[in-house]
Parts: structure tokens; sequence; C-alpha cells
């Protein structure tokens, strides 16, 4: 058992610190902006509600913060009363969240120059993965470090990886969102096309689904995309967030991303739509709209 912060429980992070609590069997503090979210967990769960990230991180020999960007990361770990102001030489500081990678290095030279340890551990499963702890971890930071926090992470992940130094776990989460925009558009252009061509949908994604064709995306969206229904999953507020990141990231390192940026675009036009919150696999609706 280890002495374990969890800070941010969104839609991800509230059932990720539960994992650590129960399944881990760790001693819990966890903060949230909004601190009855933090009772309400507390109460669940059985661990610590904290007034701020320095608190929770005061004891702990593991911080986990999952939050919204780069500057909601920095508010929460290297603004006053963050977790570096809490953090005790030695402990690990662990981020979920799907940042830049340049916000990583920042934390990883933060936390050294404090004693400390940092691993980018941006996730991949969404909230089904994250409730039922199945999720995948993209590690970056230092392979001691590593070694020491991959079983506490294991509580909430089914793969756990290290990709490289300070920043390698994020621009790997960069990698995994290339692949998704690319796959959920081509199932919603399959799908689209095979409705105009007046095939019977669900006989057909049955039978190519066992093919070269079949997806993960496939397997778990299809069924909600032939109905029209679209929150299911990660929302497209978010997936244009990471994006960004990733579109930001290839003008800096020079990579070519023709299909990804024209997605961004496609994303953008189902948020005009109104499908801000919808799940990724809306790019049905984009090529469905009247």
């Amino acid at each position: 058992m280890a002495k374990v912060a969890f800070i941010g429980l969104g839609v991800m992070g509230y059932p990720m610190a539960g994992h650590l609590k129960v399944k881990g069997g760790h001693e819990v503090a966890v903060y949230n902006r909004t601190f009855a979210k933090a009772e309400a967990w507390a109460a669940e769960f059985g661990g610590r509600a904290c007034r701020t990230p320095a608190e929770a991180a005061a004891d702990a020999e593991f911080v986990f913060t999952c939050v919204g960007n780069d500057d909601d990361l920095r508010s929460v770990t290297i603004a006053k009363d963050g977790v570096l102001d809490g953090l005790k030489p030695g402990a690990i500081l662990i981020d979920n969240t799907t940042a830049s990678a340049e916000v990583a290095r920042e934390l990883d030279a933060a936390a050294k120059a404090k004693g400390c340890h940092f691993i980018d551990a941006p996730v991949s499963g969404g909230q089904a993965g994250a409730e039922n702890g199945v999720l995948t971890v993209m590690c970056g930071g230092e392979a001691e470090a590593f070694e020491r926090a991959r079983p506490v992470i294991d509580a909430y992940a089914r793969m756990v990886g290290l990709m490289g130094a300070a920043g390698a776990g994020q621009l790997a989460k960069m990698v995994n969102q290339i692949c998704v925009a690319g796959i959920v558009q081509g199932l919603a252009e399959a799908i689209h096309f095979g409705k105009q061509a007046g095939l019977d949908m669900e006989a057909v994604i049955e039978v190519i689904s066992k093919g070269a064709a079949g997806s993960w995306q496939m397997d778990n969206r299809h069924k909600t995309m032939l109905a029209g229904k679209y929150d299911f999953g990660f929302a497209i507020d978010w997936m244009r967030k990471d994006l960004g990141i990733i579109l930001s990231e290839a003008r800096r390192n020079g990579a070519k991303l023709p299909a990804t940026a024209l997605i961004d675009q496609f994303y953008g036009d189902v948020q005009d739509m109104g499908g801000n919150r919808w799940d990724t696999s809306s790019l049905l609706a984009r090529l469905e709209r009247k």
C-alpha cells in the first residue's frame, strides 16, 4: 500500500482514483476544483478530500493529475498551492492529462528542481476504460521512476509502457489520436456509403468486422452510429483540443499530416452543428446532414 494523491475528478479521474483506492488498496487523498466532488468521492470510496493540490500531495509518494489542458495542468502543479508546493523529495508526479510534450518537459524540470520525479502518462480507452480499469497508458520519464510507479498505475490499466524520456508519453498519445481520427472518419464514410447504396449495414459490418477492416471503433461504435446516437464516448471538444496539440507539434517537427488536418476541420463542422459534446463517431452526422 502506498500513499497516493489524485488531482482532478472528472469523468476519467473519478473512477481512476477509485481503482487506486479499491483495486490498488492504496491510501488516497483527492483534490477537485469543485470541492463537493472531492467530498462525494471521499464518501464513496473512503479516501480524504483536500482543499488544495498541495494539501493532497503533502504526504504522498505518488501524485496523479488528470485535468483538461496545459493551462489547467500548470494551475494544479506549479501555481501557488499546487502539487509542487506540497510534494516531498523523492515523490513521483504522474500526469494522466492529454497535454503537450512541451508542458511535460516543463513539469519534468520543475519536479527535478525539487528532488522529485515526473512521468507524463496520458491514457487511451475513454470513460468506459477508466470505469472498468482497463486503460492503455503511454509513459515518458526516467526508467527507475517508471518501474516504481508502474505497479501503482496498474490499478486502472491493462497496458502500461515506457515510450522514452519526458514528453514521449504525450507524443505517443498523439500517434494514438492520429490513428483514431483516421479510423473514425473511414468508418463514418463506409457506413454513409453503404446506407446510400441500400445495404443492410448491420449485416455488412457483421461480416467485414472479422476481416482486415475490423477495428475497436467498428466493434464498439457502429451500432450507435447506425442509430444516430453520439453520447457514448470522448467528446469532440476534447478531440479538437488533442488534434490542435498534434498539429502544433507537427508544425514543429516537420511531420506531414494532411488527413489529420482535414479531419480536424470536419470536427469543426460538427461543432458548428451543435455537436460539441457529441462523441467522436459523430463524423457520420456531418455526412448525413441535410
